[in-house]
């Protein structure tokens, strides 16, 4: 009992919404009742209701994983991930402020063992969430450092920003070379200022999709 009380879960996901804007261009998530209570109660002796909900959305919706499928033909779909590159990893969290700069290059890693772990880099962007803000000038991460993060082993990377890459420019290095590394990308994440710069762990898992690439999940970190 003391093992279970000394633990705590962070959430680390954004709610989705009926109609919440996820990404500018985007259409936002269409959710309803497919079954309503009051109709279902006809179907029961005993007066039970039920609800069976219904959403029409893009992948890209709240906080999401991209897996390589989503940047190339041939790569890992959701279903092909492989459950230990996407649950209970070792987690280690990055502290970029935005307002330092919004370029994430490898100097902000350096230094740090990444290898085989989830790598979260909190820049507090995640106070724009839902404003016009949120799709200005954001923080992103260099190819350079892009680069590193493969080379050194990391598992998965996520970023608290609206696109891991800069998305004014129109090029994707950075997805580019993650996704082709078989390295999970989860972005829009929330809450990673209420994590320790280590010593937990982490899940990010979608459900198990053939041929996408992207979709919401429930990002969380287990401490203690």
């Amino acid at each position: 009992m003391a093992d279970i009380e000394a633990k705590r879960i962070v959430d680390l996901s954004h709610v989705i919404e009926h109609g919440m804007m996820t990404y500018k261009g985007l259409p936002g998530p269409h959710i309803c009742d497919f079954w309503e209570r009051e109709g279902t109660a006809a179907n029961y002796d005993d007066g039970s209701t039920f609800q069976i909900g219904r959403i029409d959305m893009v992948a890209n919706t709240g906080t999401y994983l991209d897996s390589p499928f989503h940047r190339y033909a041939d790569g890992l779909d959701l279903a092909d991930l492989p459950l230990p590159s996407l649950a209970d990893l070792p987690g280690i969290v990055i502290r970029r402020p935005w307002e330092n700069g919004l370029a994430i290059d490898p100097a902000a890693f350096e230094g740090r063992d990444v290898r085989g772990a989830a790598v979260l880099v909190h820049t507090g962007w995640d106070r724009h969430w839902r404003s016009e803000a949120y799709f200005g000038d954001h923080p992103f991460v260099t190819s350079e450092a892009a680069d590193w993060l493969v080379a050194n082993g990391a598992a998965l990377v996520g970023i608290d920003s609206c696109n891991i890459d800069n998305m004014h420019v129109r090029a994707r290095p950075v997805h580019t070379k993650l996704l082709g590394a078989d390295i999970p990308i989860c972005e829009h994440m929330t809450a990673l200022g209420s994590l320790p710069d280590e010593g937990f762990r982490f899940s990010a898992v979608p459900p198990k999709i053939k041929c996408m690439g992207t979709f919401p999940v429930r990002a969380y970190a287990v401490l203690g």
